[in-house]
């Protein structure tokens, strides 16, 4: 959820003319991390959790690409980009540990 916050925020500065575009793109992959992780959990039965904390994984590699792509283009600074890119990698982390404890459990 931090994540997704901290992504509209810094989507704010972004000029109005990518209201539909890049803006628009980053806060529906920030989103859809949280909400896939809860709808997963909220399945109730292991693999479908584990198959939507992969689509989580999808959308925060999505993410990772855009804020690239944001920075390259000048939409996000250095320091923004690398901030993002940081705490991706550290939920990313987080996804596959999970995924691999929860794989362990089925077995």
């Amino acid at each position: 959820m931090a994540l997704a916050v901290e992504i509209y925020q810094l989507t704010k500065s972004f000029p109005p003319d990518e209201r539909f575009g890049m803006s628009s793109q980053m806060r529906r992959c920030a989103t859809s991390i949280p909400a896939n992780i809860a709808e997963g959990f909220g399945r109730e039965s292991r693999q479908s959790f584990i198959q939507y904390l992969r689509i989580a994984q999808g959308s925060l590699k999505e993410l990772e690409t855009l804020s690239e792509l944001a920075r390259r283009v000048g939409l996000l600074g250095g320091d923004e980009s690398e901030g993002v890119a940081s705490k991706c990698t550290s939920l990313g982390k987080m996804l596959r540990s999970l995924i691999r404890k929860l794989e362990q459990k089925g077995r």
